[in-house]
């Protein structure tokens, strides 16, 4: 009989043909901690590849705080938190999350995805209007498909584009504006200002996904909202687990109603196995730090200036970035790989960003600061990186 799913697929070779050139970046085997240097297929490399913004994987606290909590509650809770899912730790990080982020409620969700998969079909529906920015995540255009709501694609981080599109719908329908307050590959700031400044005027309601926010700006790390003194005008703030807080999950936070009418409506929550314990536990180590001890913090962003300087002055384009997230733009898919792998077989993990992620011409390396990098590392991960560059003539049209 037949393989109908394997004759489906089975044309579909690009995998197979990056790796008989021997420049397939994808599902690189880590054998180590995610620190500033890992175990890569048995070969110490720098990391400048991971989400683990203030480095506390590897803090002693977190740790300790996730072996306990497998200690006295199991490895899993194995149940959804609508059923027999929630433990005391759960309400404990939701209470201590909305304290933090200074909004009445948290609903947690078991990964960051999920959150905007669940949020977004519940809040709008159809007849209404979900306004995003052209270069959100992908987690949001996925949970702009599931919901019945009409998207509009604004031009990224533009706000007269916005304007533009806001004018044009109907007066009295809701309309919901969703953005990253970071953006992921781009390493740049929604202008939130002036992203409030027209909600107000069109009457819309805003969400602002600060997974790659937390604990990277506003006060001790409280994201984009709080980084411009615009909490209270911000109705709903996603975020996650699995980068600053070292651990894994996601939540969002808004009023008392909203957080209410999410938990007992939102499928990708009710129907989804809870956060495990350890990955609680993690996450509320993890704020304990982030509350009392700025310094993580502090040093990231030294780290981030000390690098934009340094690959500026090499001649690199990164964008608009003014993040950790600094993206080296390549804009060619080929040379984008040659240079990851050039970089690997020299100690250095960066993460290319190719079509169809990105259109070709926006391709790039996607380059992450820790607070535990050194500056002789960044030095020596962009010596690595201007070498690899000037053999694949990037800077050949510049």
């Amino acid at each position: 009989m037949s393989n109908i799913l394997r004759d489906r697929y089975k044309s579909f070779q690009a995998p197979q043909q990056a790796k008989a050139q021997n420049i397939y970046p994808f599902f690189r085997q880590i054998q180590s901690e995610q620190n500033a240097e890992v175990l890569v297929e048995g070969k110490k490399v720098l990391m400048f590849g991971s989400n683990s913004y203030l480095g506390l994987t590897t803090h002693p606290k977190v740790k300790e705080a996730a072996i306990n909590a497998i200690k006295k509650y199991g490895s899993s809770l194995s149940g959804s938190r609508y059923m027999n899912g929630t433990s005391d730790m759960h309400e404990e990080l939701e209470a201590r999350l909305a304290k933090f982020l200074n909004k009445e409620a948290v609903a947690l969700y078991s990964t960051g995805f999920q959150v905007n998969i669940g949020v977004l079909p519940t809040v709008a529906g159809k007849g209404d209007y979900l306004f995003l920015d052209r270069l959100n995540h992908a987690s949001i255009y996925e949970g702009a498909k599931l919901s019945q709501a009409q998207s509009v694609i604004f031009r990224h981080n533009n706000m007269e584009s916005l304007e533009q599109k806001l004018s044009k719908t109907p007066t009295d329908a809701f309309k919901f504006i969703v953005v990253d307050g970071i953006f992921s590959m781009e390493g740049n700031i929604i202008k939130l200002p002036k992203l409030v400044e027209l909600a107000k005027k069109y009457n819309a309601s805003i969400m602002t996904d600060c997974a790659h926010a937390i604990g990277v700006i506003g006060d001790h790390g409280r994201g984009t909202p709080d980084h411009f003194g615009l909490t209270e005008d911000v109705d709903i703030i996603g975020g996650t687990l699995s980068k600053s807080f070292a651990s894994l999950g996601g939540f969002c936070a808004a009023d008392k109603e909203t957080i209410n009418y999410l938990k007992h409506h939102s499928r990708s929550m009710i129907f989804a196995a809870s956060i495990t314990p350890s990955s609680i536990a993690s996450a509320l180590a993890a704020l304990d730090i982030m509350e009392t001890d700025d310094s993580h913090r502090l040093k990231l962003w030294d780290n981030t200036h000390y690098t934009l300087k340094v690959m500026n002055e090499l001649g690199f384009d990164t964008g608009a970035s003014e993040t950790p997230i600094v993206p080296i733009f390549v804009r060619d898919d080929m040379k984008a790989y040659k240079i990851t792998k050039m970089l690997f077989d020299n100690g250095v993990f960066v993460n290319p960003v190719v079509s169809p992620g990105v259109s070709p011409e926006d391709s790039l390396i996607r380059f992450s600061i820790m607070a535990t990098h050194t500056h002789e590392q960044i030095d020596m991960a962009a010596e690595k990186l201007y070498a690899a560059a000037k053999e694949v003539n990037l800077f050949e049209n510049a």
